[in-house]
């Protein structure tokens, strides 16, 4: 069960970090660094629910590749935040 916590915690991270980002980063100058800041944010996030979620890397995985997964899955789920928002605001018939 905390696995699928975990997946629905970075799911929702994911979703929710591009508009955090953009809501930050929206400016003269500044607007490059919205997708850069919201991946890094998104790998530290996941890196910390990797440590904090023994089983999201497997039975007997060290610290560190329960970082390292955590961080992968967390680069993830931003991915599909982005997807989405893609999707939302263009809809399926692109731009």
């Amino acid at each position: 069960m905390p696995r699928v916590i975990a997946y629905l915690l970075l799911l929702a991270a994911g979703v929710v970090s591009l508009p955090v980002a953009a809501t930050f980063l929206d400016g003269q100058g500044t607007e490059n660094w919205i997708l850069p800041a919201q991946l890094g944010a998104m790998a530290g996030i996941g890196a910390l629910v990797g440590w904090a979620t023994p089983d999201l890397a497997g039975d007997g995985a060290t610290t560190r590749r329960r970082v390292l997964v955590g961080a992968a899955l967390g680069i993830g789920a931003a991915v599909v935040g982005v997807l989405l928002f893609f999707l939302l605001l263009s809809g399926f018939d692109g731009a």
